[in-house]
């Protein structure tokens, strides 16, 4: 036999360590040869390592959210053959926690008095469950006030005894006064992975970017009529359109004549970076947190052929197989909470893009149109601008122009 030492290799990019997320075996597992190791985390994505050989897990380095540099060991396996490694200097197996013999039980003829601070009772979840206890029970808690689903039953199959009732009265069980009775208690999260890196992504934002919110109402009745068209007769390999591909449209045609908004801006070098292709970042919510795949070259794509790769990237992210390539790159970020929009928000930039744009919620209500009042189908978009790069008054004339390309979305198609 021989020990094997699986080490952190190099994932690429100059990458010097990655964090460990999450650990898929433990002290003593069996693994097989590519079977699930630990993943780790890099500047950019989620890597899954698996092992080289087979083997029984000897020892793990490291806990979840530790960082690891790249040729520090990670796992310890003990393998057939000599491995890498030999098993007299390797480190010992952890010994398994030693089990502490079970007190016999208590004897009928010589009964122990126990305090009633120390008697512990089990509440059920559910007020609605029925316990077991005979009538006479029934009734004497009744009179007392006493719920029978906060009182242990000692008797078989938890039936409640008076000698229950008892214990549970001197112990100083209360059944609660109402819906509104104080909790207690303190849950630590440890801040790890994905949550982590979206934290400091934030926060080197905002610390780095002096952020500036223009918001402007849209009248979508118009655009909402023809979404519904289209997707009514939409052939059945073409994918539903919802009101992004139709924002990045309005993008796509205006931003040419804004090159200021869709840039990149390195702060340390002094130098702003702006792209004649249009790679938008789509900013999706996944189980682990906020995670924004790009959709490149939006400039080359049709609304049905945008509507699909938005789907494709966006479903990549949520299962956690969106590559580097997939989450690198963007030029302006669209963020939308989809029909949670509400009225208006002020989105953080996606550093070190100088731009980020959100639509809200549409919404029905009452506007004067053409001099009457009418019903008409209402969207804020937010938006927010880097202003060490984008003026005030070119924001706003952007928004104007991406608002009146909106409004009236024949102009989305001519040129």
């Amino acid at each position: 036999m021989g020990r094997y030492v699986f080490k952190l290799p190099d994932v690429g990019e100059g990458t010097a360590e990655a964090e460990i997320v999450a650990w898929h075996v433990a002290v003593g597992d069996h693994v097989a040869e590519d079977q699930h190791l630990v993943d780790v985390m890099t500047d950019k994505a989620t890597v899954e390592m698996t092992s080289p050989v087979a083997g029984v897990v000897v020892s793990r380095h490291g806990e979840p959210g530790e960082m690891a540099p790249v040729g520090a060991a990670l796992v310890e396996l003990e393998i057939e053959g000599e491995g890498n490694r030999r098993a007299e200097n390797a480190a010992p197996q952890p010994k398994a926690p030693e089990k502490k013999p079970i007190a016999p039980p208590k004897s009928e003829l010589a009964p122990q008095i126990v305090a009633p601070e120390e008697i512990k009772f089990v509440v059920a979840q559910t007020l609605g469950d029925k316990p077991l206890a005979s009538p006479a029970v029934r009734r004497r808690a009744q009179e007392l006030g006493i719920e029978l689903q906060f009182v242990r039953g000692s008797g078989p199959a938890g039936r409640i005894s008076h000698e229950d009732l008892d214990a549970y009265i001197a112990s100083g069980g209360r059944m609660p006064a109402s819906q509104y009775a104080a909790r207690d208690g303190v849950e630590e999260i440890k801040i790890i992975g994905l949550r982590r890196k979206i934290a400091e992504k934030m926060q080197e934002a905002k610390r780095r970017i002096p952020h500036f919110a223009y918001v402007e109402e849209v009248d979508m009745t118009e655009l909402e009529s023809l979404r519904a068209h289209l997707n009514a007769n939409k052939r059945t390999d073409q994918p539903k359109l919802s009101v992004l591909p139709f924002l990045i449209r309005a993008l796509v045609r205006v931003l040419p004549d804004f090159p200021q908004v869709n840039a990149r801006f390195d702060d340390e070098a002094g130098i702003v970076h702006r792209f004649a292709a249009i790679h938008a970042g789509i900013a999706t919510q996944t189980p682990g947190g906020l995670i924004v795949p790009v959709l490149r070259h939006a400039e080359a794509r049709d609304v049905w052929d945008t509507a699909a790769e938005i789907a494709c990237i966006a479903a990549l992210a949520r299962d956690g197989k969106a590559s580097r390539d997939d989450l690198t790159g963007s030029t302006i970020t669209i963020t939308s909470l989809g029909a949670l929009g509400g009225v208006a928000t002020t989105p953080v930039i996606n550093h070190p893009e100088v731009a980020i744009i959100g639509p809200n919620a549409i919404i029905e209500r009452p506007v004067v149109y053409n001099g009457h009042i009418a019903i008409r189908k209402m969207m804020n978009i937010s938006s927010s601008f880097d202003h060490r790069v984008v003026d005030g008054y070119d924001a706003a004339l952007f928004i104007q122009r991406v608002k009146a390309m909106l409004e009236h979305p024949a102009t989305l198609f001519m040129d």
